[in-house]
């Protein structure tokens, strides 16, 4: 694990976006929520194919804190070609100039947001995206929108893997599903401005991710079972572990995203996470043999998670219209984020 380094997954994202750069070679991206988790990839890889293929790609990031983006990834923030301006989402201001392709990847999936201030949270994600597509129709570009299986709601028990065709939701009148129905009325919003202005907004719905640049100390059971792992600690599952989701490695859901930018149709929603399922203790399990803790242990408290079943993507649909696949584990995922994060294997 030693020899894994950041550089060989973009090496892997190049390879696998060849057929994307030719159309957005020379050209200005305009990208909302640049400096998060997403974001970071999306520049990382950008910054890569540039250096690599002269591709002469250019973006506008817009950010709640330029600051604080230079100083945890100074690389990015101080390279030429990104411009990064601060600003709300729901009200920024329009930058000046042509802008060809939009990616719409700004609000957090904050269960502290989420649980304490269901308002804003609906407010951001509604008027956050209102705000990205209106600057879309000025000027005419074409929007990648991030949306999350989220939208989907409980997954039945009985459906392993949730289909794009499914026509299951969240409760309206659960405040837990506060960020699952914004997301469901911000994809309604681009299927008005596709039929009201003509805009083309593909639709990635984003499930669970692994790998560096994730924070390891927020809600996320994976991040969490990581950083105990890490520290030679138990790793503790709190519920009784059945639960069901499913993790995909950043550098796949990076090349995914470039393709869907580039070649996806408007409005036809894709799958965007792992179809590798596995429980929650079957995932402390791994991640404490992986990382060679030795030990966890499942409590079996009372959950009160919004999703106590399964939250895991049917994703044939992208495999069989854009000819992506998943390509990293979900044993390497583990590896290369605690890597990531200064893991140094087995002594």
């Amino acid at each position: 694990m030693a020899a894994w380094n950041l550089e060989q997954d973009l090496d892997a994202i190049l390879d696998q976006t060849e057929v994307v750069w030719p159309a957005l070679k020379g050209t200005r991206l305009f990208i909302t929520g640049g400096t998060g988790f997403i974001g970071g990839w999306l520049l990382e890889s950008l910054r890569h194919a540039n250096e690599r293929l002269g591709l002469g790609i250019s973006a506008v990031i817009l950010t709640r804190n330029r600051s604080a983006f230079q100083e945890k990834v100074p690389h990015l923030a101080s390279y030429p070609m990104f411009d990064f301006v601060e600003g709300n989402v729901a009200d920024f201001d329009f930058p000046e100039g042509e802008f060809p392709y939009v990616i719409h990847a700004a609000t957090d999936a904050s269960a502290h947001l989420n649980e304490h201030n269901p308002l804003q949270m609906f407010t951001t994600v509604i008027e956050g995206t209102r705000r990205a597509l209106d600057f879309a129709v000025e000027k005419k570009s074409r929007v990648l929108f991030l949306s999350s299986g989220a939208v989907y709601g409980q997954q039945p028990w009985e459906m392993t893997h949730v289909p794009e065709s499914w026509m299951g939701g969240p409760s309206p009148v659960d405040s837990r599903a506060t960020y699952a129905e914004a997301k469901r009325a911000a994809e309604m919003l681009c299927a008005i401005y596709q039929k009201q202005f003509g805009l083309q907004v593909p639709i990635a719905r984003i499930f669970a991710l692994l790998g560096p640049y994730l924070s390891l100390g927020i809600h996320f059971a994976a991040g969490n079972f990581i950083r105990d792992a890490m520290a030679a600690r138990k790793v503790v599952v709190n519920g009784n572990g059945l639960p069901c989701r499913s993790y995909l490695y950043a550098s796949d859901l990076t090349v995914w995203l470039w393709h869907m930018l580039v070649r996806a149709e408007s409005c036809r929603p894709y799958n965007v996470g792992s179809d590798e399922s596995v429980s929650v203790r079957e995932l402390a399990e791994k991640v404490s043999a992986t990382l060679a803790a030795g030990q966890y242990e499942v409590l079996c408290a009372d959950d009160k998670g919004w999703n106590l079943g399964r939250y895991v993507p049917d994703t044939s649909l992208i495999k069989n219209d854009l000819g992506l696949i998943r390509t990293v584990s979900l044993e390497q995922a583990i590896l290369r984020t605690a890597a990531w994060n200064g893991w140094k294997g087995k002594q």
